[in-house]
């Protein structure tokens, strides 16, 4: 049998699927095919139900929840100091009227924003040209997720808000980004062991962080070793393996929120598989 594993082609993905990659997890005669595209394209294509396991930004979750179900393991969360961000040059003031450039409509990025400003204007813009497009002055100011967060400042640029602080200090929880769905039409046994081996990847890659890393930099784009490390440090950690009940609840808070605020058209309901 074989089955696809959708995620993006960012260092924290590689690291975290290493020991799945490189064949270090036993998954019981199940070939596990690992197809790589940005967050916003594994959103759209999650809607068609496109691939069995795929990685999504948890804004575009109530959408698909006819066809996924949420794993507990593989979550990607921003703790109280870090987390997506806007930021703006240096040398001009914000405006929250003025034009953000945003990585895409169903990131929890977004969705924050909306969060924080509802009637944001904003302008879609590939997820690593936005950095760029904020110097350039195409827009006013940037949303910046990935590892744009590591290097703005070296552009001449300087934080607005961080929604890792900006969260906790309203919440006082950790801040879901995105997580791991399986495709509802497998079997209860087989979501049960896909939850299981990538529970083990990640496992395994922590054990064996050199290794995981050294397989992770060639999807750094061009990260040095030592910033890579610290982005992946930042978004694959114990809560990656079980993102426990704090995990779940805040999952559900942010997704309830946006319900309220009517950016989210579905109430999402989370029936979560475990190992």
């Amino acid at each position: 049998m074989k089955i696809t594993l959708a995620h993006s082609p960012d260092a924290d993905d590689a690291f975290m699927f290493y020991g799945l990659a490189t064949g270090k997890i036993d998954t019981e005669g199940v070939t596990i095919v690992h197809e790589l595209r940005d967050i916003q394209t594994l959103n759209e294509w999650a809607r068609e139900g496109k691939y069995e396991i795929t990685a999504i930004s948890w804004h575009a979750y109530p959408e698909i929840q006819d066809k996924y179900a949420p794993l507990v393991t593989g979550g990607s969360f921003g703790e109280k100091d870090y987390g997506p961000m806007i930021v703006k040059r240096a040398d001009r003031p914000f405006f929250k009227d003025g034009v953000i450039g945003v990585p895409g409509t169903k990131t929890t990025a977004f969705l924050l924003l909306r969060l924080w400003y509802p009637d944001v204007e904003y302008k879609v813009i590939p997820f690593d040209k936005i950095p760029q497009a904020v110097v350039s002055g195409e827009v006013d100011a940037g949303l910046l997720i990935h590892e744009g967060q590591l290097f703005y400042k070296e552009l001449g640029l300087e934080e607005v808000v961080n929604f890792g602080k900006w969260w906790y200090d309203q919440y006082q929880m950790t801040l879901p980004l995105g997580g791991n769905i399986v495709r509802r039409d497998l079997s209860q046994e087989l979501q049960k062991k896909i939850a299981k081996w990538l529970q083990q990847s990640f496992e395994y890659s922590l054990a064996h962080r050199a290794q995981a890393l050294d397989h992770a930099l060639q999807f750094a784009r061009d990260l040095p070793t030592a910033k890579a490390d610290q982005f992946v440090g930042m978004y694959v950690n114990e809560r990656t393996i079980d993102m426990g009940d704090e995990g779940k609840k805040a999952v559900q808070l942010i997704l309830d929120l946006g319900y309220k605020q009517k950016i989210i058209s579905q109430k999402a309901h989370l029936d979560w598989i475990e190992s």
